[in-house]
């Protein structure tokens, strides 16, 4: 579809301010750029967790968004998407990364704006991308501060992955779906906040889920077991996860002109009950 000129200047302007704000230079990654976008992937995930150069020079050369943000000349930040055509073109955003000393900085956001400018300028309107739902910071990045919907839950999503963050922990994801133009995202990128609804239905996270993992590994398994049970049921009903004041997870209708979100095919749910039944531990 067609994107009117202004609305792709627009992003391009908020993506440039993000930038800046963040003290990089993003732009579209060249051949010389696979090289260190390939040791950021490997710093985040571990060796050998990153596409080869070949496939990442095959996906940059085809028109997908292989971007890196540079510091004084040197990458800090690097992003991988590609087209996707399930339930509409869309682009699919695989892989982000940034180095340790610079997250938290506002590079990941400017990697992001970028990444949703490129895309409107092409006539595509919609990014989507999966992220492990009990990490706070990536749930308030993606749901307050970017503004996208969860749409999907998709229990042990990726298998076992043995990599540096999950370890052997399940991969349980929610998949997002950003729409670019909509006035949630516009919102959320101007700053505003978004009043969430009380629910009654809710899930309260720790506050730092990859430590949590790595000192007390029994106790972070209670807290995916718990809430994969209910993600699959809230889903089920057609309830939407949210952030509340407290970045905590509430469980809400979604609005009228939103699809409902969904369990992943195949996933059991189990006995319907009534909302509000399932009171996950708060301790």
């Amino acid at each position: 579809m067609s994107v009117e000129p202004e609305v792709v200047a627009e992003a391009y302007r908020l993506a440039d301010a993000a930038a800046a704000a963040a003290g990089v230079s993003v732009r579209m990654a060249e051949p010389g750029d696979m090289t260190p976008v390939i040791g950021l992937f490997e710093r985040t995930w571990g060796a050998g967790r990153s596409p080869d150069r070949s496939m990442l020079l095959a996906l940059d050369y085809a028109g997908n968004t292989v971007l890196v943000a540079n510091e004084a000349g040197k990458a800090v930040g690097a992003t991988l998407g590609f087209l996707g055509w399930s339930d509409g073109i869309h682009l699919h955003s695989h892989m982000a990364a940034v180095v340790p000393w610079r997250r938290s900085g506002g590079v990941g956001y400017a990697l992001k704006l970028f990444q949703r400018a490129v895309c409107l300028e092409h006539g595509i309107v919609e990014m989507r991308w999966t992220f492990d739902p009990l990490i706070r910071r990536n749930a308030h990045f993606n749901l307050v501060k970017l503004g996208a919907e969860v749409v999907r839950f998709l229990p042990d999503f990726y298998g076992r992955l043995d990599d540096v963050i999950t370890g052997s922990d399940r991969s349980d994801r929610f998949e997002v779906r950003w729409l670019l133009e909509s006035d949630r995202v516009r919102a959320a990128l101007a700053g505003t906040p978004r009043p969430v609804p009380h629910a009654p239905l809710r899930l309260p996270l720790d506050v730092d889920f990859e430590r949590l993992r790595a000192d007390d590994p029994a106790a972070a398994s209670r807290l995916r077991e718990r809430s994969r049970a209910l993600f699959t049921e809230a889903l089920s009903q057609g309830l939407r996860a949210e952030l509340d004041a407290g970045n905590d997870y509430v469980f809400v209708r979604p609005e009228p002109d939103a699809p409902a979100p969904q369990s992943a095919p195949g996933s059991e749910p189990g006995p319907t009950r009534p909302v509000g039944t399932i009171r996950p531990e708060t301790t």
